[in-house]
């Protein structure tokens, strides 16, 4: 291909957009309007027409729109639903009377019905339980080491009775046979243990030996006697129970599994579904529990399978509740009686919650218990263990609080008060008021906060500390509101025995109750107070290192209840109980959540200097926690919180106070780059506000500013370490400054930006992956291209300078192999020169003199222009001479090709025969080894004859006559 001499086609901007512009359609509205409904022609075919009769068919109208396939499925006319209403139809008549029946025993069954999804489960307790009542103390427990021998019946025996004397045989094994005991086991150790008994009971289940499953149960349940380390005694009952449950499942399946054959047994079956061979093994399992010897094994495996009494009788279950109930007057311990009478009512609210009457019976015999909890036996137990009283009480608490949890669910209001006047009658026993606060629903218990007030106050103290009793309280008061006029008094009471309390641990977790109830009846004022006393008594000793969660659940109530920050911070003593979180992570932790309930309710922008101060030291906090080993994520997490506040930040028209606000808080925030980035975006919108607010006045005052926003940007930009960042926000910047006329600014932006170019490398972290930055760069470039035609030679530079800068550095960066990004630099740049020739630009900054202005079309700087354009294309037409090897080649060579075809179309001179000549030459090129997509072709070939027809392009019609399209072979 010979050289071509490059001239750029005048253009008429104005004219080319008139021509591009839609065309308008006149629209009768009268007639038309897209809102309008949808006329539908319905054609409908009569049923029983004679062939060929011409009244077959008629044809109706409306303008009804024409349903929606999609709203059918909501009147019931879907598919399925006409498919079920079709098939139904013709058994309905016959099964009305039967469904009636159905539907109203289910409603009897829904209204007997007591357990809802409301009731706090047995199973949400647990984890507590076992993480509350823990010892150091070693334990015991004794494992049956029963023998497994086989005793086979003598040939003159009856069967039956040879198997009944065998099983009774065996249960005698399990209770006066060899057995072993494990002693010093840690509480870890005694968990195992009762665990490994758990899958044994379930490996002996699975392997058909019953009997020694049975065994298993009954030695576990014979743990529960044991009060020898007796702070541990609710974590085994915990554990213990487990087991009993488990063993209970595994009956009632079994029998079960015996009715579902042939058919499977209902949820609601009777009596008289259950077969006779269920019937006679359910049977023998109450007998051989019956059996058992020792009253507390007997009780809690007889309990455990209760629910199988439905296999037997219809009142089964409601004659044997009251009959366990008073065997468990027969246990002598108070603290055993008490879980036993726990796990009754719970086994009792699963398998029949309607009767309440045995709960309530419970709840009797266990008051009637109380006087034993301060008897001799007990006190000498608690002197033999070291046990103080308070904390023996405090054992009680699980198994009184789901009784009484049991007794309370979905109870009348009067029941509290029942419960409250047989508290007097004990007097006020602080162990049963405790529970009594915490079963009922808290709006029973707020709306007599005054009167459990005055019964906490007649409480022994020594027995119970108070201060649990005003927690009790405090967390019902927390969810429910007390009557207005009482809240203060409240409050006042509650708060004069908290503050008393002298541990530490034991005053924050009361403290931190009543928070709540603060922060949601009363002013700063108040809270401010709390907080004060909170400082005072964990700050000696440094007790607030042991109370984190306590303290940040304290913060977290403070901000659910206050968005306004101005007050917030106008609290003296807020910023100093944040000055109580000493530990690192759990700052950051607390400055976090504030930060976000910041973000997410300070939706006014914000000058106010108590908020402004105070947010600056929250995330001067986090931003100094962040190190060489602070994850990326971390990082992430926190500049976008920081980054939240900048963005509330605002000093209206005071712009010299709000550059001085980005320049502190770079000093603060330097070593978190997405918060830098944020802070230069701030200051060019700044300088953009500013010339918008100030223009036409004071105009040497805006530009100094103007000039101090762009030094702000210029010396923050080289600290960021991402390349691509450095990049776009020199440019940026640069034409931020273009806007403002700071052409100087603007100019050393642009030569900084063309001066880190060098430094791109060839790869690029995106989101972890390593990604070639080719694809960036090239978008940077382009950006930067399309800048420059507004940017006016530097008179002490030269023609083009920038222009031809950005070139150099493209010739001499290091591209990848087989990589065409350097020729299409070179592409991209042809447009910008062609668009720099033109007598009017096609776009300009206001009151900046482009080149348009400078140069005026003098032919020395076109010539200059041509004289570049020429060089280009040069190399450009030399690479394309070099892909020529293989396909891949011809591929690139195809695109290139087609690219520098559609530049010049474009933008050259094509009345120049050399020039167009070239033109048909790269088309041909791009179709040579068909490459190039027909349907682009083709939409190029019709675009071209268009722009044939106009009077100024009419010269491509000769063009348009040389181009062929090529099929592909």
């Amino acid at each position: 291909m010979a050289a071509v001499q490059w001239r750029s086609r005048g253009r008429n901007y104005e004219a080319e957009q008139q021509r591009c512009r839609c065309e308008a359609s006149p629209v009768e509205f009268g007639e038309y309007h897209p809102l309008k409904p949808i006329m539908v022609t319905d054609t409908k075919t009569r049923r029983g027409a004679r062939k060929g009769s011409t009244s077959s068919s008629s044809s109706s109208s409306s303008s009804v729109p024409p349903s929606d396939p999609l709203s059918s499925m909501l009147d019931g006319t879907d598919p399925l639903s006409m498919f079920a209403a079709a098939s139904g139809s013709e058994s309905h008549a016959t099964s009305h009377s039967s469904s009636a029946g159905e539907l109203g025993r289910k409603k009897r069954e829904k209204e007997e019905e007591a357990v809802g999804p409301d009731f706090e489960p047995w199973s949400s307790k647990r984890g507590e339980i076992l993480s509350r009542f823990t010892t150091t103390e070693k334990l015991s427990i004794n494992l049956f080491m029963g023998s497994e021998k086989g005793k086979a019946p003598s040939p003159g025996t009856s069967a039956v009775s040879e198997k009944v004397r065998t099983r009774l045989e065996e249960l005698d094994d399990l209770e006066e046979g060899s057995q072993r005991e494990l002693l010093n086991l840690s509480q870890q150790d005694y968990a195992n243990r009762i665990e490994e008994l758990n899958q044994s009971l379930k490996e002996a289940w699975s392997s058909d030996q019953k009997v020694k499953a049975l065994k298993i149960v009954i030695q576990c349940s014979k743990l529960l006697s044991d009060t020898s380390v007796i702070q541990f005694y609710p974590s085994k009952f915990v554990l213990i129970t487990d087991i009993l449950d488990t063993f209970g499942r595994l009956v009632f399946d079994r029998i079960w599994t015996m009715c579902s054959d042939p058919r499977p047994l209902p949820d609601n079956f009777t009596v008289e579904d259950v077969n006779d061979t269920a019937k006679e093994t359910c049977l023998n399992w109450f007998f051989k529990i019956a059996s058992i010897r020792e009253l507390l094994p007997r009780l809690y495996v007889e309990a455990a399978i209760l629910k199988c009494n439905r296999f037997l009788t219809k009142s089964g279950i409601q004659e044997t509740l009251p009959r366990l109930t008073a065997m468990i007057r027969g246990i002598g311990d108070p603290l055993v009686a008490a879980y036993a009478r726990a796990y009754l009512c719970r086994i009792g609210m699963e398998v029949a919650p309607q009767l309440k009457d045995n709960l309530n019976r419970n709840f009797f015999d266990l008051l009637g218990t109380f006087r034993q909890i301060s008897g001799e036996t007990v006190r000498n137990q608690l002197v033999l263990q070291r046990v103080e009283p308070p904390e023996y009480l405090t054992l009680y608490s699980p198994a009184i609080n789901w009784i009484l949890q049991c007794i309370a669910y979905r109870a009348p209001e009067p029941l509290l008060t029942e419960m409250m006047e047989r508290c007097k009658t004990l007097g006020n026993n602080a162990l049963l008021l405790n529970s009594v606060m915490r079963a009922f629903r808290p709006e029973f218990v707020a709306a007599r906060a005054t009167d459990f007030i005055g019964m906490i106050k007649d409480c022994d103290e020594s027995g119970f500390p108070k201060h649990l009793l005003f927690g009790s309280l405090g967390r019902s008061l927390a969810c429910a509101d007390p009557p207005e006029s009482e809240r203060l008094t409240i409050l006042n009471e509650a708060w004069k025995v908290i503050t008393k309390v002298r541990s530490p641990q034991d005053y924050i977790n009361c403290a931190e109750v009543w928070v709540e109830f603060t922060c949601r009846h009363f002013t700063k004022r108040e809270v401010n107070t709390v907080l004060a006393d909170m400082i005072k008594h964990m700050t000696p000793d440094r007790a607030f290192e042991d109370a984190y969660p306590q303290l940040q659940s304290v913060i977290q109530k403070i901000l659910t209840y206050f968005h306004d920050f101005s007050v917030l911070f106008s609290m003296e003593r807020f910023l100093p109980f944040l000055d109580m979180f000493q530990k690192d992570s759990v700052r950051v932790e607390v400055c976090k959540s504030i930060m976000e309930v910041f973000i997410k309710h300070q939706v006014e922008l914000t000058r106010d200097p108590v908020i402004l101060n105070a947010m600056l030291h929250i995330c001067k906090t986090m931003h100094d926690s962040v190190n060489a080993l602070t994850l990326e994520d971390e990082k992430r997490s926190l500049s976008l919180l920081i980054i939240g506040f900048i963005r509330v930040v605002s000093f209206g028209r005071d712009f010299e106070q709000q550059l001085s606000f980005c320049v502190e808080a770079r000093a603060t925030f330097c070593n978190l780059e997405p918060v830098l980035v944020q802070l230069i975006h701030t200051v060019n919108q700044l300088a953009m506000e500013t010339r918008r607010v100030m223009r036409g006045s004071h105009s040497r005052k805006t530009a100094a500013f103007v000039r101090a926003c762009a030094a702000y940007s210029f010396i923050t930009v080289p600290s960021l370490s991402s390349i691509f960042s450095r990049l776009n926000l020199y440019l940026l910047s640069a034409q931020v400054a273009l806007a403002n006329q700071c052409l100087s600014q603007a100019d050393a932006f642009l030569k900084a930006a063309v001066g880190v170019l060098p430094e791109v490398p060839r790869s690029i972290s995106v989101e972890g992956k390593l990604r070639s930055s080719e694809s960036f760069l090239l978008d940077f470039i382009n950006n930067f291209l399309a800048t420059l035609l507004v940017v006016p030679d530097h008179p002490e530079h030269g023609v083009l300078y920038l222009v031809r800068g950005l070139l150099n550095m493209v010739q001499d960066y290091t591209w990848e192999d087989s990589s065409d990004a350097k020729v299409r630099v070179y592409i991209s740049a042809l447009p910008l020169l062609a668009a720099m020739s033109q007598e009017s630009f096609l776009y300009s900054i206001p009151e900046v003199d482009s080149n348009e202005t400078l140069y005026g079309g003098d032919p020395k700087f076109l010539s200059e222009i041509n004289k570049l354009c020429e060089t280009l294309i040069g190399q450009i037409l030399d690479h394309l001479k070099a892909l020529s090897r293989d396909d891949q080649s011809a591929r690139r060579q195809s695109a290139l090709a087609f690219s520098l075809f559609a530049v010049l179309l474009a933008h050259g001179e094509l009345r120049n025969n050399k020039l167009s000549q070239l033109a048909v030459n790269l088309w041909n090129l791009s179709h040579k080894h068909g490459h190039c997509e027909t349907s682009m072709s083709v939409r190029t070939l019709e675009s071209i004859k268009h722009q044939a027809q106009q009077p100024d392009t009419a010269h491509l019609s000769d063009t348009v006559q040389r181009l062929a399209l090529q099929s592909r072979t």
